[in-house]
């Protein structure tokens, strides 16, 4: 059974590594805001747990069997917020902070119940993958909103922040999942954007437009 400390940092290494399957200390310290010599004390715990590959002074390595660890908290996580919106009607702003607790509760039954009542899904409500039993996790082939030219027309897919003031700013200009989105024109001196969705206009800063992930039409 792994600890509370244990699962949020197994999230924080799934989010961080890169292509490699590297993250290093310093990254995990800013990102959990935990001193280093604390996060280089569990790295060594979590290396005699075969979950990563630790040597000093190098990137940390996560292994298969730690990346496996790794993405099943993400899949309770995920799956938990599926859950909270579909079933319960929360919004997509609202279950951050409840699938932060109910994550680390430890059945295994109670998350496979969930995902059976889900039907399976393969996202959470901000479109991110929701990994299997084994940590498998979807392929996503996905653009960056900030990366379209004009006059490409696309689909809002999924959201790279879900902090509920974005999630809120998105809700106030009626900006959701699956929504078709035409960019109308990029202003040169701030790249912001001027969007065409549900027949009404609306203009898009570049850290919004980098936030968002889309697929061309």
């Amino acid at each position: 059974m792994n600890s509370l400390t244990e699962e949020n940092y197994l999230k924080a290494i799934f989010h961080l590594i890169d292509d490699e399957q590297n993250v290093t200390i310093n990254e995990l310290s800013k990102f959990l805001g935990i001193k280093m010599p604390s996060v280089n004390s569990m790295i060594k715990k979590f290396s005699q747990k075969n979950w990563v590959i630790y040597e000093s002074y190098k990137p940390i390595k996560i292994t298969d069997k730690g990346r496996i660890e790794a993405a099943r908290v993400v899949r309770k996580h995920r799956l938990t917020e599926m859950f909270l919106v579909d079933k319960m009607g929360f919004g997509w702003e609202n279950v951050h902070e409840i699938a932060e607790q109910l994550e680390h509760i430890q059945s295994e039954i109670f998350f496979d119940k969930m995902d059976e009542i889900l039907n399976y899904p393969k996202i959470d409500p901000h479109g991110e993958p929701i990994p299997d039993k084994d940590g498998n996790i979807i392929n996503q082939d996905f653009s960056k909103l900030s990366e379209c030219i004009i006059g490409d027309k696309v689909t809002l897919r999924s959201v790279t922040i879900s902090t509920d003031d974005f999630l809120n700013y998105l809700n106030q200009r009626e900006l959701s999942l699956g929504i078709e989105i035409e960019i109308l024109s990029i202003e040169k001196f701030d790249s912001s954007f001027t969007i065409l969705f549900n027949n009404k206009k609306e203009s898009l800063s570049k850290m919004v437009c980098e936030k968002l992930l889309v697929t061309k039409k």
